[in-house]
């Protein structure tokens, strides 16, 4: 246990008025059927253990998505089906492959459960390079899609192409932005039992406080995490978060609004940041990821914390001069860009 090198969320400051954006939260709150949802929840049957199969959630979600419910496995946020996953599907004596720019936790994940990881390089564009992955001897695949913390996303073409070129391990495209601008692989997985989809509610259904995600698979890839879930705990999902995931599906209106606020919100806060001379990747997800010629990244971001705004810095060697950072709000997007004007000389 002393060996582990657990992830690091970003932090989460005890100080008022910080505009904080470094987690990627969605800005905005739920569809209020939501929070009416979960007071409904918590008016009556706490003293009961909620459903195992969380079976009105994973209904929901199949009809949403239009596959069978038994293709769907829910979890206490994405990060617990992944979790899962991990160790239902890659602890073989065959590597598991995944960029070498993506989702730290990944690494975390095969730390603790004893999975070879090899890291394959993302181009000079910090592009995922598909075709790095053919005819390699691999245990499974995991990507992130669009991937974290570059934004950047593949189309489903690719996607494909990824799983035509590993048939015989499992391929988990966790899409935990997807809903930002890219494809969901979800349609592809009735012709392709080597698929895992993972997403969560956190992001594009401001969530993050619920802690509910999920897999979508072929029933054989189901069954298997619902073995390692009965195996380690059968009620990973409460009253309440199942009542407030539901509702937050069936305000279809609401999550297309924010969902396209966020989106107008990104694009724009791209163009001030390339008006402050920053090079910024384009992003389907609700972050940008930006550097800039003349700035340090962890000095500016230390900077920007003393003036009130918190950005994430990663120390990774290939993006130690990037920062990642959450669309806000417009006024929020407004302070981030304000501080940079104050710390950015001029030319």
């Amino acid at each position: 246990m002393r060996e582990l090198v657990p992830y690091v969320p970003g932090e989460q400051p005890r100080i008022a008025n910080l505009v904080k954006l470094n987690t990627n939260e969605n800005p905005y709150p739920p569809s209020p059927r939501v929070t009416a949802a979960i007071a409904d929840a918590a008016s009556k049957g706490l003293e009961l253990y909620p459903d195992p199969e969380s079976t009105i959630l994973r209904e929901t979600i199949a009809d949403y998505h239009g596959i069978d419910p038994g293709q769907v496995f829910p979890g206490n946020g994405s990060d617990e089906v992944l979790a899962h996953s991990f160790f239902a599907f890659f602890q073989q004596d065959r590597p598991l492959l995944m960029p070498d720019v993506t989702y730290s936790f990944y690494r975390v994940y095969c730390q603790l459960y004893g999975i070879q990881a090899q890291l394959l390089a993302v181009d000079e564009a910090l592009q995922i390079d598909v075709a790095g992955y053919r005819g390699r001897r691999a245990g499974g695949v995991v990507i992130a899609n669009p991937n974290a913390p570059t934004g950047s996303a593949l189309p489903l073409t690719a996607v494909e192409q990824l799983l035509q070129s590993q048939p015989d391990c499992v391929v988990l495209v966790d899409e935990a932005y997807v809903d930002f601008g890219a494809e969901s692989a979800i349609p592809l997985v009735d012709r392709y039992p080597n698929l895992l989809v993972v997403q969560t509610l956190s992001k594009s259904r401001s969530l993050a406080g619920l802690r509910v995600g999920f897999a979508v698979g072929q029933r054989h890839l189901i069954e298997a995490l619902e073995r390692v879930k009965n195996s380690f705990n059968s009620y990973p999902l409460d009253r309440l978060a199942v009542a407030g995931a539901v509702a937050a599906y069936e305000d279809r209106e609401h999550f297309e609004q924010t969902r396209q606020t966020v989106m107008r919100s990104r694009d724009e806060l791209t163009v001030q940041m390339w008006r402050l001379g920053f090079d910024v990747l384009p992003s389907s997800a609700n972050f940008v990821f930006a550097r800039h010629p003349k700035q340090d990244a962890a000095a500016l971001a230390a900077r920007l914390r003393e003036h009130g705004v918190l950005v994430r810095h990663f120390s990774q060697p290939r993006i130690a001069q990037y920062l990642r950072i959450s669309v806000g709000t417009p006024v929020q997007c407004d302070a981030l860009v304000n501080a940079l004007r104050l710390l950015i000389p001029a030319d």
